[in-house]
């Protein structure tokens, strides 16, 4: 009780010089560059920690009063610390099912393609699923979408449902469309689309809508196996200095979360989000923006307007350039997305909806315009994920309800290859506009889509800040108006996504108060030059004070 009299009397008193000498820290570190991310931009040598809170920043000589017999002593050596990032949009249970299946995302052929489905599938028992892949068609010349054919003859005893990377198209194998009962006359689900042949034979392509039919026959996974993937991304997040992730796909794997962290064997806190068509769920216990602890909350919805710019079902104003008899797709939760965004924000719960095309942009900010004039004012935070494709309007109102676009740089470093196939210029122009919304007052929110981008969040403030596409062919940076500072982009990693999830009390600054998450990185990401951002490397990560990651 002492103790806890005494933490809460240095939470009052954040001068290090008027602590009381009794008092020790458990933890301090010393030696640094530690940027604490608040409104003052401080940069300050050393810090100390109570339980899980940081109560003191300031000198090494003031931070060092507080050492005791028993305070451990992090000695940073000059480097940079920064509070743990924090990716606002991840597909976690995915990600971590990734680590362990087949990686698609780097080959750079149909043959490539074909034979890393072939020597994974000899690793997997007869009937045995395959899945995942994350596979991108835009690294081949010419550049077609993959066939049930191709993969067919080294898939015999395995049903096949492998992603592209953006998640909003999928390859079947002759196998796994048969159990899902989709044959030539299967007609196209609202929004989605089964790709066929000349002949009209389903090539085993579904698009968005259409991959559900493959879903529901996929077995579900059992508690033990969530767990287990959940832990194995856990792990890597820790080691990419990911403190926290907003998952946009937890839906019912909520329980596997609150179990590892029953057990003390989750490493990240999470932010877990359901569907927004299941906002009743919530409403009917009574759980309002977020519910929970520090390591685990939930009441987040999410839901969709439309597809992806890959796979040409993002849903625009204008035909895509390479498919001029298309503007894409609409989700098929458009018809009721309205309807149960204002019953879910008249139930106090926070929604956020998938929109890349600038058709979705604008639907979706019509319904949050409109859900905000009937219910009246109110700290909402209304989110758009992806953000994607804008134009001036667009970006200018996002202020005017307090929208936060939470976006994903290294996307941006990726399409940016390609987009010029689908897109004309004009629409380039507002592509990943980030100084645009930052110049009209929005709150940026930055994350990496994982399993659809990599986590790394120093790849993604490598794009944010240099722009420069993976094919090296934009050296300058693909719409280099757009670029941001470092600081600007660490900013949106932490604070910003602590805002985007009313955790900017709790988390995203090094302040006295504020939970103890913080990485120590090899380089100084705000010195180097930012060619050299992409190879930093997290030294340590700590979340609430403990050591959950260290570079051997």
């Amino acid at each position: 009780m002492q103790r806890i009299l005494i933490t809460l009397l240095i939470l009052i008193s954040f001068a290090p010089a008027v602590f009381p000498q009794s008092v020790s820290a458990d933890l301090i570190v010393i030696n640094a560059k530690i940027r604490t991310m608040d409104s003052k931009s401080q940069v300050v040598e050393a810090m100390a920690i109570i339980g899980e809170r940081v109560v003191a920043i300031g000198s090494n000589a003031e931070i060092s009063k507080l050492r005791g017999v028993g305070t451990a002593v992090v000695d940073a050596g000059g480097r940079l610390v920064l509070p743990g990032f924090n990716d606002s949009h991840v597909h976690f249970l995915d990600g971590g099912m990734g680590l362990s299946s087949v990686n698609l995302r780097y080959a750079k052929s149909p043959e490539e393609f074909t034979k890393l489905i072939a020597d994974f599938a000899k690793t997997r028992p007869k009937g045995r699923w395959i899945l995942n892949g994350a596979w991108d068609h835009e690294n081949w010349t010419p550049n077609n979408l993959p066939t049930r054919q191709m993969i067919d003859p080294v898939t015999r005893d395995n049903p096949v449902f492998i992603d592209r990377l953006d998640g909003h198209m999928g390859l079947a194998n002759s196998i796994a469309l048969k159990l899902a009962g989709i044959t030539r006359d299967t007609p196209d689900p609202e929004g989605g689309v089964i790709v066929r042949d000349k002949n009209g034979e389903p090539t085993g392509i579904l698009k968005d809508a259409a991959m559900n039919a493959i879903y529901k026959v996929i077995p579900e996974l059992s508690l033990e196996q969530k767990m287990e993937y959940i832990e194995a991304a856990s792990k890597y997040a820790a080691s990419l200095g990911v403190t926290s992730v907003q998952d946009m796909s937890a839906g019912a794997s909520v329980g596997a979360y609150q179990e590892l962290l029953r057990q003390g064997r989750l490493k990240t806190r999470v932010y877990a989000v359901t569907p927004l068509a299941n906002w009743k769920r919530w409403a009917d216990a009574d759980i309002r923006h977020a519910f929970g602890g520090n390591m685990l909350r939930v009441g987040g919805l999410k839901g969709y307007a439309d597809g992806s710019l890959g796979s040409t079902t993002a849903w625009f104003y204008k035909p895509y350039l390479d498919a001029p008899d298309s503007t894409g797709l609409a989700s098929d939760e458009m018809t009721f997305n309205f309807k149960n965004t204002l019953d879910a924000d008249r139930a106090g719960l926070q929604v956020m909806i998938h929109a890349i095309g600038d058709r979705a942009n604008d639907e979706i900010l019509k319904i949050f315009e409109q859900v905000t004039k009937e219910d009246g004012p109110r700290d909402r935070r209304f989110r758009i994920e992806h953000a994607q494709h804008l134009n001036d309007e667009l970006t200018k109102r996002f202020t005017g309800v307090g929208v936060i676009a939470s976006m994903q740089p290294f996307h941006l470093i990726d399409d940016g290859r390609w987009a010029y196939k689908r897109i004309d210029e004009e629409r380039i122009k507002g592509t990943y506009a980030f100084r645009s919304l930052i110049n009209a007052g929005a709150t940026l929110a930055f994350g990496t889509d994982w399993f659809v981008a990599p986590l790394n969040p120093m790849w993604g403030v490598f794009a944010a800040v240099t722009r420069r596409t993976l094919d090296g062919k934009n050296p300058g940076g693909w719409v280099p108006e757009q670029k941001l500072t470092v600081q600007e982009t660490v900013h949106a990693y932490t604070v910003g996504s602590a805002y985007a999830e009313f955790q900017e009390k709790t988390k995203g600054t090094l302040t006295p108060g504020m939970l103890a998450d913080f990485v120590i990185l090899s380089d100084d990401i705000f010195t180097v030059t930012p060619e050299k951002i992409w190879d930093v490397k997290v030294l340590k990560t700590f979340v609430g004070g403990k050591v959950v990651f260290e570079l051997q």
